[in-house]
């Protein structure tokens, strides 16, 4: 049980939202939105895929992955 646990925290990452998006497209906005962040420098976990590294790489100046 403890690898399938090590696993799953080992799978996710964690990503800050650092900048304000005041000034930026809609669809930026959105992206950060769509991850589920609502507050300036507010930290989530997501999984660790191609896609969520994919989306954040769309709006580096508004993210940041966090170690």
């Amino acid at each position: 049980m403890a690898k399938n646990t090590e696993n799953l925290t080992s799978g996710t990452i964690k990503i800050q939202y650092y900048r304000s998006s005041i000034g930026y497209s809609q669809k930026q906005k959105d992206i950060v939105r769509n991850l589920g962040i609502t507050k300036l420098n507010q930290i989530v976990s997501r999984p660790d895929s191609a896609a969520t590294r994919g989306i954040v790489a769309k709006v580096p100046h508004l993210l940041r992955i966090v170690e």
